[in-house]
């Protein structure tokens, strides 16, 4: 995972919803206006913000997170492999996250990708916590305010050496591995897993570089 998976589609539904709670609020009349008109109102606003951020960090149908899961062995660099692409990642290479503890036991994100069309790296530090409990594999992240976004670990090398990480639904989709450069077998594995869980391969980008390049920038 390389960032936040908070779709924009939140912001334009939570607007949408908002709209509508403002035409209820000024179509109701003014001797039935006071606090308890409020208070609905508000609690409605409440209802809808609560839903569709819980939307965000849920699991996608059909997608198990990794059970018996070591946070401490998780920790450290990954290097980003594959990825379905989104607004805050366009554009970036050489992208990786790496993960520690806080002082409050949750876990400090800081990602870093090159931004090609500015020419210089670009960073985001953001907080993830589970969502149940730490032998499981689902996680929250946030890079912003309250808002958070589904991490889950569906598929993890036993050495803890690569990750298969959706985000709360099939749009957002992250390889990763311990190195920059995989083998075309374990290549081959994400292919099949991910196409076996119903996500779509045409449209993943590849980070990883061929042997000839990274020897030949040695």
């Amino acid at each position: 995972m390389v960032t936040n998976s908070v779709d924009s589609r939140f912001t334009q539904t939570a607007a949408r919803n908002n709209q509508r709670h403002t035409w209820l609020l000024f179509s109701i009349p003014g001797e039935a206006m006071g606090v308890i008109g409020l208070r609905c109102i508000r609690h409605m606003l409440m209802g809808v913000l609560c839903f569709y951020l819980a939307g965000c960090t849920g699991v996608p149908d059909g997608i198990e997170p990794v059970t018996g899961f070591d946070q401490n062995r998780y920790l450290g660099t990954w290097y980003e492999i594959a990825r379905l692409d989104h607004s805050f990642e366009h554009g970036l290479s050489d992208v990786s996250a790496t993960y520690s503890v806080n002082p409050d036991g949750s876990i400090a994100v800081l990602n870093r990708g090159f931004d090609s069309d500015e020419g210089e790296w670009r960073e985001a530090n953001g907080v993830a916590r589970f969502v149940q409990s730490p032998d499981i594999a689902h996680l929250k992240v946030s890079f912003f305010g309250p808002f958070y976004g589904s991490y889950v670990v569906f598929e993890l090398g036993e050495n803890y050496d690569y990750a298969f990480v959706s985000g709360f639904n099939r749009s957002y989709l992250w390889f990763l591995a311990r190195s920059p450069q995989v083998s075309e077998t374990l290549r081959a594995e994400f292919l099949e897993t991910i196409a076996e869980l119903g996500f779509d391969a045409a449209d993943l980008i590849w980070l990883d570089k061929p042997a000839e390049v990274i020897a030949g920038n040695l």
